[in-house]
Formats: structure tokens, C-alpha cells, sequence
């Protein structure tokens, strides 16, 4: 009986290890693969966001210009990208990846203290520069962004704002606000939510009294009106889009939400090379142009160690803004 027991055990053994090799050899073979074979896109976050739509936008133009046989996007949300920048370091050496970035990536790896940030993984291109919106529901007693201010310094958390990700872009704006109104940031009362989404429903519910977010999340609802833009974080007014810069109304305060990609870490200079390309080839094709425009995106897009410079001056910059801020 022992013996008749062993022999199974031996056999299930054996095929647990023949599985594994199988699954292994798959994944050698896959990693192997280049990006103009099979390209694994990564949206770091749920679907329907920011990062979300910038990935399904670069995988629609690489599709309509087979520029790669097979495209897969994945989504891993948590934590401001932070949990999706943590899997794709672990990836060293897959040549046919590429993961959405951004400055709320940046910031929240400030708010997190996140052990991996940009510099341990490959940068590969800035695509796009993306500005959030303040808006507040069509009947809100809040008509400008002064009355947003006057709010604020008679109850500041009397007010609540709903924006993204802690220590993301929206939160750094509302922040930036909030000290250019001359009140205690600390007293913010700001609700994180997954995507913009969840912030258009909770401004259409009552939960919320503001919401941050990209522009593009709420323009349906501003041109419907149902919701009502207080300002917009652009430097300078966008060229379609019909709402006041906060500049233009005298508050002194401008914020650009960089959208970009990067790949593993340990690819080669030719893997390097080949996603450049590929990032080239999506911005110059007319789906991506359209893309820009129909999502309110103003066009930066680098490569190479322009890139990879901006990325260091980029991390000082939102570094120092969260620690002014309190939020780092």
C-alpha cells in the first residue's frame, strides 16, 4: 500500500513539474517575443481612467497601422499606478511591454513612499500633457472659483472635493488651490476615488461638492449641463475647449498632468530602440492626432534623453510640491 502510494505521489509530482516547465518555457518564449510580434500594454488603473483611455487610444492607432500583429492591454489599478510600476520592474529584460505613466504616478509615489519609482524602470516617451478641471453640479451655489475660495475660508471642511488618486494631480491641484485661497491645506476634505467616473457619480448623487479630474472625464457632462467647470489647469487656454484657465480669472496657479510611457527595466539598447519607434510611429499616424484633440491633450511628445531629463526634473518638482503641501 506504501509503495502503490508512493508511485502516485511520484506520478502527480511529475506532472505538477511538467506543468511548471511548460508554463515556464511559455513565458521564456513570450518574453522573448518582440513588440512587433505581441505588444502587452499596461493601463495602471481600473478601466474607463485617464491611463485607461491614453492606452486604448496608442493601442487603436498601432492596430489601424499594424504596426504590431497582436496588442493586449492589461489593467492593474491600486495605489496611483504605484502597484502597476511595481509589477512592470519585476518584468527585467521583457522588450515587448509597455506601461502608462505620468505625474500622478510621480506624486503618488511621493504620498506612498512607493521603494520603486521612474528611475528603476525605462522611460520611453512623453506622449501627451493632460489638464484637470474643477467642476461642481449644475445647481451648486458656487458660480467662480472665488466662491469656491470664499467656501473654503468660512468652512473649509464644510467642503467636500473628490479627485483622484491620494497625492496625484488631482490632489496637488486642489491643494495648490486651496493655499492660493490662504487656508490650511491640512483642513482639505478630499476623498480619493479610482477614476473620474466615480467622481462624476458622486457629484451627480450629492455625495460631492467638487470635483478634480482630467477634462476630458467631465466634458460630456459640462456640455450637457449637468456640470458646471469653476477653471481649468492649463497654462494658457486650449485650443476646443471652452473654460477659463484659473490664470485668466487671477489665481496664479497652473498644473500639467504629463502622460507617458516605460517599459521594464534591463531591455536592451535595440528593445529600447524599437519602442521608441513604435511610440514615434503612433504619434505621427492621423488616429493619434485626433485622439489629442477629441480628449483635450496637448501634444509634447519626447523620446530619448529628452525624456529621460524631463523625468528627473519632473520627480524634484512634484517632490517638492507634495512636501510644501504636507501631503509627502
Amino acid at each position: 500500500m506504501r509503495g502503490r502510494l508512493s508511485t502516485i505521489l511520484a506520478a502527480l509530482l511529475g506532472v505538477v513539474l511538467v506543468g511548471a516547465a511548460v508554463a515556464d518555457a511559455r513565458a521564456t518564449a513570450e518574453s522573448g517575443t518582440g513588440p512587433r510580434d505581441k505588444l502587452h500594454l499596461i493601463a495602471p488603473a481600473s478601466p474607463g481612467g485617464g491611463w485607461d483611455t491614453l492606452i486604448r487610444e496608442f493601442q487603436t492607432a498601432v492596430g489601424e497601422h499594424n504596426l504590431s500583429d497582436t496588442t493586449e492591454v492589461l489593467n492593474i489599478p491600486g495605489a496611483g499606478g504605484t502597484i502597476g510600476l511595481s509589477r512592470l520592474s519585476g518584468q527585467a529584460g521583457r522588450g515587448n511591454t509597455l506601461m502608462a505613466t505620468g505625474a500622478v504616478m510621480m506624486g503618488s509615489i511621493e504620498t506612498t513612499e512607493s521603494q520603486v519609482t521612474l528611475r528603476d524602470v525605462t522611460p520611453i516617451a512623453r506622449l501627451a500633457d493632460d489638464y484637470s478641471a474643477v467642476v461642481v453640479p449644475a445647481d451648486s451655489p458656487y458660480r467662480t472659483v472665488r466662491d469656491l475660495f470664499a467656501a473654503w475660508r468660512a468652512d473649509p471642511a464644510s467642503v467636500i472635493v473628490g479627485g483622484g488618486s491620494a497625492g496625484g494631480t488631482d490632489h496637488l491641484l486642489t491643494g495648490m488651490l486651496m493655499e492660493a485661497a490662504g487656508v490650511d491645506t491640512g483642513k482639505l476634505n478630499y476623498i480619493a476615488y479610482p477614476g473620474g467616473g466615480e467622481v462624476v457619480a458622486g457629484l451627480l448623487s450629492g455625495d460631492l461638492d467638487v470635483g478634480v479630474s482630467s477634462y476630458a472625464e467631465f466634458a460630456g457632462q459640462i456640455k450637457s449641463g449637468e456640470l458646471r467647470a469653476l477653471g481649468l489647469s492649463s497654462p494658457e487656454p486650449l485650443e476646443g475647449v471652452n473654460v477659463p484657465t484659473f490664470r485668466e480669472q487671477g489665481v496664479d496657479v497652473a498644473l500639467a498632468n504629463w502622460r507617458g510611457l516605460i517599459a521594464p527595466p534591463g531591455i536592451s539598447t535595440a528593445q529600447r530602440a524599437e519602442l521608441e519607434k513604435i511610440a514615434r510611429q503612433v504619434h505621427a499616424t492621423p488616429q493619434w492626432q485626433s485622439a489629442l484633440r477629441r480628449n483635450g491633450w496637448k501634444d509634447t511628445f519626447r523620446t530619448g534623453a529628452e525624456f529621460r531629463r524631463f523625468i528627473d526634473t519632473e520627480t524634484e518638482r512634484i517632490a517638492r510640491i507634495s512636501k510644501e503641501l504636507g501631503l509627502s
